[in-house]
């Protein structure tokens, strides 16, 4: 069963109770386009305490936007109430949500005009503003003037651009003029929420393009410390970037290219997490080991997911990407004798009650030698094996 068909009691129980309802929004726009549909959305005539009387199982996320969570046969559902919204002061929340009983009216306060499509339950449209066109068009349109979109809500401009690489789409010339204009309200939006739409937009397939859009409208200019790295932007739009998978890979990529005296700064500025600001780091130190004279130890060290990453992004920044280079280093990782400490059959205890020494800098370094040893097929991962080695190495 298509989400659409499993939503549909949810639909059902508003028209039969005398209300208005729709699918609206993402939903709507990737149906049309064919592509798999994330969650579905619902717009009601409904207000949020009616919507909560009639279901039994919901959760009032939103009621101050109108926005309650019901949810229905282990699914989850957004259903919001019709609404406009009043002039916005931060360029991001409207001073006031006013609920309306008209789709065309709800419509009219959205993104753009892909957006702003409402859907029936029996799939029919309502579509006010030509998004369908829009979309039949691969066009990025902006419901009514673009100016007036972008100051409700200035990350709208960052979204307009992630669209491009996601859908890859193009920005209509008003909507790309007006990038160029207002870029800097953007610096009004939490960096949190920059840091979202950016790597959405790094992340899909038609990032070259979107990077590309980024400079032309000197929106970078806007965004935390990518002022002066245009040109560095433009190199990395050039890269091979399709074969990376994951975004540390791309943050890399980016960084490597910008040339960076101190990487720690510039990723603290983008309010990215800890993990991923750490996972950045670690690639970025071992980004100068050459992957064809990595060791034994260092595959180990490493880790194969990392060791991977590694090779995909010196092949990408190197313009010679090699599938059979990324099997080679598979194979050669599985074949390892051990492959994480855990899997050592001896610790720092038994090469203490081994020796008369006292614990000290000595132990890690003595296991250290231990896992090269049996990494190099020196030495057998086998407690008895390891303990003679480790009394005629000590004795030395």
């Amino acid at each position: 069963m298509d989400k659409f068909n499993k939503a549909k009691p949810v639909l059902q129980k508003l028209i039969d109770n005398g209300y208005d309802v729709y699918f609206v929004g993402g939903c709507v726009r990737d149906h049309l386009l064919r592509r798999e549909i994330g969650d579905v959305d619902i717009a009601t005539s409904a207000k949020p305490e009616e919507v909560m009387t009639l279901f039994q199982r919901t959760v009032p996320t939103g009621l101050q936007h109108g926005t309650v969570l019901v949810l229905h046969d282990n699914e989850s559902y957004e259903v919001t109430t019709f609404r406009t919204e009043d002039t916005y002061l931060d360029f991001r929340r409207p001073n006031a949500v006013n609920f309306v009983t008209s789709i065309n009216e709800d419509l009219k306060r959205r993104d753009f005009s892909m957006n702003a499509i409402a859907m029936t339950i029996d799939h029919e449209l309502i579509d006010p503003f030509k998004g369908e066109v829009a979309i039949n068009e691969k066009l990025i349109v902006t419901v009514g003037k673009s100016i007036d979109r972008f100051k409700e809500d200035a990350l709208r401009m960052m979204r307009a651009i992630r669209f491009v690489s996601q859908l890859q789409f193009q920005l209509d010339q008003e909507t790309k003029e007006s990038i160029s204009e207002n870029g800097y309200l953007i610096e009004k939006v939490a960096v949190e929420r920059i840091l979202v739409e950016f790597e959405k937009m790094l992340l899909g397939n038609g990032r070259k393009e979107a990077v590309n859009i980024l400079i032309e409208t000197h929106l970078e200019k806007s965004l935390p410390n990518l002022a002066l790295h245009n040109d560095s932007l433009k190199k990395f739009a050039q890269l091979p970037l399709n074969y990376l998978e994951t975004i540390e890979e791309l943050w890399t990529v980016l960084i490597y290219k910008m040339n960076l005296e101190e990487t720690g700064p510039f990723l603290r500025s983008w309010k990215m997490s800890n993990d991923r600001r750490k996972s950045i780091l670690l690639l970025m130190d071992e980004l100068n080991n050459n992957p064809s004279e990595w060791t034994n130890y260092d595959l180990y060290r490493i880790g194969l997911d990392k060791c991977i990453k590694l090779l995909r992004i010196n092949m990408v920044i190197n313009h010679s990407f090699n599938s059979d280079k990324l099997m080679e280093l598979t194979k050669r990782y599985m074949s390892l004798p051990i492959k994480s400490s855990s899997d050592l059959c001896i610790n720092g205890n038994d090469l203490l009650s081994w020796s008369n020494k006292k614990g000290g800098p000595w132990l890690k370094e003595t296991i250290i030698l231990v896992e090269k040893n049996i990494l190099e097929n020196q030495l057998e991962n086998e407690m008895t094996a390891i303990r003679e080695w480790f009394e005629q190495w000590d004795r030395q």
